[in-house]
């Protein structure tokens, strides 16, 4: 063979090389990537081809797919609307599985779940058609309901937990949307109605239970703080701290008031249960400056802030800044300066301090089941963290005791029911009127409830919002709607 037919073998070679390497690299090792990416049409066409599995509350269907007579034999329906919209997501040909769990157990729901291989052999093998798993969630539908309403048409967020378990029980956002408009075959209404959502200015898409842009948490972080003094030692709910009128931050010309301008207590003292109990900013920053910033962060993180947590929907991790100077460890003691949270993280403050320190990892997902609904694999509750002791719970529960029937709290006060809760008014930017803050858990004495909620930009109110009369009756509803029969 002379020397240019064998150079044009070795090309050729080199191309055949090229091209088998390729393709086993499409065929296997990014194959199922391919697949599950958003919008793959020979992908959605064929899931288009068997029934997809429901999402359950209570055992009824919030999202599930009903059969067609057109090319895509089942359309995705959501019977509930907008109730559950950011909780269930979206299912569409044009956009794929988004926006909730509907994108984060898109496997499960499609039938295409490793965890499902063993089912798809057996239903091959006796010609049973293939479909999806169902999923069972956590949530209480009159809990649900009841956060829906009270929340109204106001912006921001209620979530709801059980403190043994981590379970969700509700999972609001406001304003919201109807799954049902990207679910439709009619391709041209669906664009539309994507248009009109991811252009919508007040982001019904988002989902501020637990994403989105996070909040100052305002007053209601001084849980964390509170919680922070009595484990280092130093503090008890009945030590005499300083509560001034003013509280002069070293190194800034700027002071941290009071909200009414006046001291907490005689000689400018309290004591760190009163304090609470009438959220004096001026005791709690000057916590601040005691314990440093670097404490702060340390308690934060462990009720949960900085972690990365799926419920399966992903969590925006809540945030202390690192690095915080003396007036910034006594901004961020009172939930300010660039302290930022999820409802849901809130929630898990309370609920650590109603379940004696532990905090549970939240999830939503209570089973997977499958076609015949039955249950195939269920969720265990699992201990994230120990947040505090038994005995430092033990004393941040009298003092949310004390907010709720004394203090700023009294609007959450329930017939026959001993609430623990702590209020919040939280900066939003000059100008701005402030968000509405209020987290609590319920009875106090034997928790069955832990909940948040956040009303955005003061809500009806506008700027007379505060925490304790804005946000407290909404937590009072969804209590309310967990301990009535």
């Amino acid at each position: 063979m002379n020397q240019p037919i064998r150079r044009l073998s070795f090309v050729v070679a080199l191309l055949f090389s090229a091209l088998l390497m390729s393709t086993t690299w499409i065929q296997f090792v990014t194959a199922k990537d391919l697949d599950t990416r958003p919008g793959n049409r020979r992908t959605l066409l064929e899931s288009y081809s068997r029934e997809r599995g429901a999402i359950l509350v209570n055992g009824s269907p919030v999202a599930k797919s009903v059969p067609t007579k057109d090319d895509l034999k089942f359309v995705r329906t959501y019977p509930s609307g907008k109730l559950y919209s950011q909780v269930t997501g979206y299912f569409s040909f044009t956009y794929g599985a988004g926006g909730g769990l509907e994108g984060a157990e898109d496997a499960l729901l499609s039938g295409q779940s490793d965890k499902l291989f063993y089912r798809r052999v057996v239903d091959m093998v006796t010609g049973k058609p293939p479909t999806g798993a169902s999923i069972e969630l956590t949530i209480n539908p009159k809990v649900q309901q009841a956060a829906d309403e009270a929340l109204g048409g106001q912006r921001g967020a209620v979530v709801a937990l059980d403190p043994t378990t981590g379970a969700i029980l509700a999972m609001v956002s406001h304003p919201q949307y109807d799954p049902t408009s990207l679910s439709s075959h009619n391709l041209e209404r669906v664009a539309a109605a994507w248009k009109a959502l991811t252009t919508d200015r007040t982001r019904p898409a988002d989902n501020r239970a637990i994403a989105g842009n996070l909040y100052p948490p305002g007053s209601t972080f001084k849980l964390v703080t509170a919680a922070a003094a009595l484990s280092s030692g130093k503090f008890t709910e009945q030590s005499q701290i300083p509560g001034p009128a003013t509280l002069d931050l070293p190194g800034t010309p700027t002071d941290l008031p009071n909200d009414n301008n006046q001291p907490c207590g005689p000689d400018n003292k309290t004591s760190l249960i009163r304090a609470l109990e009438v959220s004096c900013n001026t005791a709690f920053g000057w916590l601040g400056l005691e314990l440093g910033g670097d404490a702060l962060r340390a308690q934060a993180a462990k009720f949960g802030f900085g972690d990365a947590l799926r419920v399966p929907l992903r969590v925006e991790p809540s945030k202390v800044p690192a690095q915080l100077n003396k007036p910034q460890a006594a901004q961020s003691a009172i939930g300010q300066y660039d302290v930022r949270v999820t409802p849901l993280q809130m929630a898990m403050v309370s609920a650590g301090i109603a379940n004696k320190g532990t905090v549970m990892r939240p999830y939503l997902v209570k089973d997977t089941r499958n076609n015949d609904l039955e249950i195939i694999d269920e969720t265990q509750p699992q201990q994230l963290s120990q947040a505090i002791s038994p005995e430092v719970a033990a004393a941040l529960t009298r003092m949310m005791v004390t907010v709720v029937k004394s203090g700023t709290g009294t609007q959450a006060q329930t017939p026959n029911i001993e609430v623990a809760g702590k209020t919040g008014t939280a900066e939003n930017g000059k100008g701005k009127p402030p968000h509405a803050w209020f987290t609590a858990f319920a009875p106090a004495n034997d928790p069955k409830i832990a909940v948040a909620v956040v009303v955005e930009d003061g809500g009806d109110a506008g700027n007379e919002a505060v925490g304790g009369k804005l946000a407290a009756p909404i937590a009072r509803r969804v209590i309310e709607a967990v301990m009535t029969p």
